[in-house]
């Protein structure tokens, strides 16, 4: 390939990625994160030369955790010692304080920085603690875990968490404009494609100066400058967004989706079903989350939405993807439409804590077993009254609870959907029961 002049003249194929060439080199380099870095912001501070803190940089790829990490060591004149917890361990920590010994003894300080520090085991994080604690260095972890999750509980609590945000729209255009203004090629790219570039990069800055590396590229190699949507789409093949199977982002958007259904959105309840399959969750298991929506959110406001998530969840294993994807995506806007109620849900949970604080509880004799003579001699099952036998198939002012126990309300119908009805069929109840035995009046 020729030599494409991209920064300075140099080949990229003989230079380093334009992401690493763009890496800001001051805090006013520095592209978003304005939460953290705008005057008086925390980090602000920090970059402002006083003095550092252990820390750990939480947030998705692509958005400068590296970066600020080097800014804070220059910044605070300190050595810099990078270690990636995907390749370390202990072995390498002990290196690494080592070298800040070295350091000490002639009056530098030291930021040790470890990338993807969720990826350090128990004792490897343990191993940090002493070093910390003395001042021998300023730790920083960056991660895009869950530090509450992933960082042990000492590590954590001598660190201060800064949660750094995807690029939006508006940083991906001051990053486009400062490609333009240090490459040898100006480009100018039309608004479908630069939304295109923004939808691809899903956040990313590093995926985003990627995407553009092969657009200026393929743009001076044809001598043109520029870049529509139907070039891009040549030049770079759709990408899945960003979406970890087993970390936050997956456990956001489920969480997401539940939330929409349960506050009746089907719009956005659809959306965030349409995003977890375009980034490639399993339907199976979304199609069991869509079940447990419709036993824990809906109820028995509307039952029908229990058969139609069960119902959904055959059809799919009947037909798989992508046919049967849509029986899952009708279900989802059911869900989100159907009466809402946690009343069976609530009342199940407040039982179960009845019963794990309560004491054991005789059953009472006239509700026990009677299936053999001695049992029936015992007195077991004596003076049951049978409600098929009853007026309206209700053993009116009978006693269903244990000797001695008051009797909770656990189940507590909503006024929405099918309980409306099942609240008065209770109310039905309360009054027949209060008329045959009026000293045990029902609050219900």
């Amino acid at each position: 390939m020729a030599n494409l002049g991209l920064f300075d003249g140099e080949s990229p194929a003989d230079s380093a990625p334009l992401a690493e060439r763009l890496r800001p080199k001051t805090l006013q380099e520095v592209i978003g994160q304005t939460h953290l870095l705008g005057e008086g912001m925390p980090l602000h501070q920090v970059l402002q030369g006083q003095k550092p803190h252990s820390m750990i940089l939480w947030g998705p790829p692509g958005v400068g955790k590296t970066t600020l990490a080097l800014l804070l060591a220059q910044s605070v004149q300190s050595e810099f010692i990078a270690l990636s917890a995907v390749f370390s361990g202990v072995k390498d920590i002990r290196q690494a304080t080592e070298q800040a010994k070295a350091y000490a003894q002639t009056g530098r300080k030291t930021v040790l920085f470890i990338d993807e520090i969720h990826r350090f085991n128990k004792s490897q994080q343990d191993a940090l603690l002493p070093f910390v604690e003395s001042g021998l260095l300023t730790f920083i972890g960056a991660t895009t875990e869950n530090p509450s999750f992933e960082v042990n509980s000492a590590l954590l609590s001598r660190s201060q968490v800064y949660v750094l945000k995807s690029f939006s729209e508006e940083d991906f255009r001051k990053l486009l404009n400062r490609v333009n203004q240090h490459s040898g090629y100006p480009i100018e790219v039309v608004e479908p494609a630069f939304q295109a570039l923004c939808a691809q990069a899903d956040g990313d800055a590093r995926r985003f100066l990627n995407l553009i590396q092969i657009a200026l590229e393929a743009l001076q190699s044809r001598q043109d400058t520029f870049l529509t949507s139907e070039l891009l789409s040549k030049l770079v093949p759709a990408q899945l967004r960003r979406f970890d199977k087993g970390g936050d982002s997956f456990y956001d958007q489920i969480s997401a989706l539940h939330k929409s259904v349960r506050g009746s959105d089907p719009d956005a309840a659809l959306y965030w079903f349409c995003r977890m399959l375009e980034a490639g969750t399993d339907p199976r298991y979304l199609s069991r989350r869509l079940v447990r929506m419709a036993w824990e959110d809906i109820g028995l406001a509307d039952p029908r939405a229990i058969q139609l998530a069960n119902d959904a969840a055959s059809t799919y294993e009947r037909l798989g993807s992508p046919e049967g994807d849509l029986a899952l995506a009708e279900c989802v806007i059911y869900l989100a439409i159907a009466a809402k109620s946690n009343a069976a849900y609530s009342a199940f949970k407040s039982a179960m804590a009845e019963v794990k604080k309560g004491q054991s509880h005789p059953v009472p004799m006239h509700l026990r077993n009677a299936p053999t003579q001695l049992m029936k001699q015992l007195g077991h099952g004596a003076n049951y009254r049978y409600a098929h036998d009853e007026p309206d198939g209700l053993a009116a002012g009978e006693s269903y609870w244990p000797e001695g126990m008051g009797k909770p309300k656990f189940y507590k119908p909503v006024n929405r959907g099918l309980e409306t009805k099942i609240a008065e069929k209770l109310r039905w109840l309360s009054e027949r029961n209060n008329e045959s035995d009026p000293s045990g009046a029902d609050d219900s």
